[in-house]
């Protein structure tokens, strides 16, 4: 069909059952879990690959707005916006506000919404299934996808299919009503559902219009339509991002796509396919669909593994090394090591729950911190001192700050630094340092081609990233 859609990548998830790898700084859409693309990068060449595609609108974290807008860089991808949601309110509100900006344009414009932390397998599969999804939608429909179950599976939720959408027959794939939607069963009612035949899986993933969803939506749930309504009316723009109104958005109430409207929608639809999906859910899925070796472990990273079955092992920085254990998970990072049965990965939210309260950082954050321009990390620390190493991206620069708690010493290893002092400016290279005394101004800066790698060495009775004062910032970060 030549008809345009419109990718809306919801990418606002935290990822917490794949830490200690996904953090809530930095989360599973954003890491090369299953290739060398991230999952967002992934999920971006899949849909701007569909026939007749448009930009894709992002809708994301406020806190991953420059992670995600380096990500489509490097593919050169541009999107036609990226919102950012100053507060998560689920998917519901989320795709509320792709669909004000489209139907400001267009109200018939075509919306395929993807989740940005799914796998897809066969492409061309996809791109059938879409195509019939758009005819669908085209007659008045709010479809989703139903993946054909290869296994009673107990994690997703089910779809019943109904009858058949007749207009749909002269496509590959046919659209049916959506009978009924239930919730994840145990083992034995989802093997009977496999038995009867017509249940699917719900991928949560969708086709509509623009004008349809926000009708459906006002329908359902006009206090979800009215808040997101006036936090779309009140959006600014800052370097390049949308930003809708921040307390209008964030006193919608939050609810799931599934909840607010497909559930209790007369205009539901199902398109049931085979295109080798998986959301990704948790380390055990993750070993679901690698590939394994002859013993059925998944290993990546330098590891060592004997008389070891059906289990995944990942090394991010060093050896692991493995023995005489079956069905586990062993993911190593830099700053936290999980080892965990396959069958306790529900255990792992509560994991967290407790780092949180003894306010613990290993859930927020990698040891390595990205920033807008570049990262930092963290080598040693002591009492009243701390080792961080630095890198700042060519042409990108640090705020002009001051602390009131530390001085710094910087040695720079490769590159050239440009150090701002209380106004005055020095140019620095390798092997050369400089002295930023507690309480004076400083900027960091790369006037360079390369990137700029230095060592810093802080000194002082209190070393808290939240003793630093901005005066100035090109990121629009807190001043």
């Amino acid at each position: 069909m030549n008809v345009n859609i419109h990718p809306i990548i919801l990418s606002g998830g935290s990822g917490t059952r794949l830490w200690p790898l996904s953090r809530a700084n930095y989360p599973k859409q954003l890491l090369p879990l299953v290739a060398k693309e991230t999952m967002l990068q992934a999920t971006l060449v899949r849909a701007t690959a569909l026939s007749n595609s448009q930009a894709p609108i992002i809708v994301c974290n406020f806190e991953h707005r420059f992670l995600i807008q380096e990500q489509c860089e490097a593919i050169k991808i541009k999107p036609e916006a990226i919102y950012l949601e100053s507060a998560g309110r689920n998917t519901a509100p989320a795709i509320a506000l792709a669909a004000f900006h489209l139907a400001q344009i267009d109200e018939n414009a075509l919306m395929i919404v993807l989740p940005a932390d799914h796998v897809i397998d066969d492409q061309v599969a996809f791109a059938q299934a879409v195509e019939t999804a758009k005819m669908a939608a085209q007659e008045g429909y709010l479809v989703t996808f139903g993946v054909v179950p290869s296994a009673p599976e107990t994690g997703y939720g089910y779809i019943k299919a109904g009858a058949a959408l007749s207009f749909a027959t002269p496509i590959a794939l046919t659209a049916y009503q959506v009978q009924s939607f239930f919730e994840k069963p145990n083992r034995e009612t989802a093997a009977a559902y496999l038995q009867e035949g017509g249940y699917t899986w719900n991928s949560g993933m969708f086709v509509f219009t623009a004008g349809n969803y926000l009708q459906e939506l006002q329908r359902h749930r006009p206090d979800i339509f009215d808040a997101v309504q006036k936090a779309w009316q009140e959006k600014t723009t800052d370097l390049g991002f949308i930003l809708p109104g921040k307390e209008a958005f964030a006193a919608s109430p939050s609810d799931s796509i599934d909840y607010a409207i497909m559930q209790v929608t007369d205009r539901a639809a199902v398109v049931p396919a085979q295109f080798g999906w998986s959301d990704v859910g948790s380390w055990d899925s993750l070993w679901q669909i690698a590939p394994k070796d002859g013993n059925g472990n998944v290993t990546s990273g330098d590891t060592l593994v004997f008389d070891t079955q059906k289990s995944y092992i990942r090394a991010e920085n060093r050896l692991v090394a493995v023995i005489g254990l079956d069905d586990i998970i062993v993911v190593e990072t830099a700053d936290a090591v999980l080892v965990m049965h396959k069958s306790k990965a529900q255990h792992l939210k509560t994991a967290l729950q407790q780092l949180e309260s003894n306010q613990r950082k290993e859930h927020l954050e990698h040891l390595r911190v990205h920033r807008p321009w570049g990262w930092y990390e963290g080598i040693d620390k002591g009492e009243r001192f701390q080792v961080k190493r630095i890198m700042v991206k060519p042409g990108e620069r640090l705020s002009l700050q001051m602390h009131h708690h530390r001085a710094e010493h910087w040695v720079v290893v490769s590159g050239t630094a440009k150090v701002t002092v209380e106004n005055q400016e020095t140019l620095f290279t390798e092997n050369q340092s400089t002295y930023i005394p507690l309480g004076k101004s400083h900027r960091l800066e790369n006037p360079g081609k390369i990137p700029l790698h230095l060592i810093e060495v802080q000194s002082g009775t209190y070393l808290g990233e939240d003793d630093i004062v901005r005066f100035e910032d090109s990121y629009g970060r807190i001043i």
